[in-house]
């Protein structure tokens, strides 16, 4: 079976695989936290964002720290699965190459 085909083009892109990666050893992240990670803007990363969640990857907590808006992020189940698997299909990739 050839390596590459167990990707998941969902995570391809660099602010994608930012996220995922971020969320994977951090239970929560809000989204200046994550900004301020990937050195990116917030439009770049609302619409990341967006297509993880509307992947159901993602979810999204909108709630208040005083009276200002906090909105965090964590990985669901099926996207804590997907991304691992795209993560062995990476690593298989690699050591086919050696």
């Amino acid at each position: 079976m050839n390596p590459i085909s167990n990707l998941n083009k969902l995570f391809d892109n660099r602010i994608r695989l930012g996220i995922m990666s971020a969320l994977m050893v951090n239970r929560e992240m809000s989204f200046n936290d994550l900004k301020e990670l990937l050195d990116t803007t917030d439009g770049n990363l609302a619409s990341h964002l967006k297509s993880l969640e509307d992947n159901k990857v993602l979810k999204v907590h909108k709630g208040f720290i005083g009276r200002k808006t906090n909105t965090t992020y964590s990985l669901t189940k099926s996207g804590d699965k997907l991304f691992r698997e795209h993560i062995d299909a990476l690593e298989k990739m690699i050591r086919a190459t050696k």
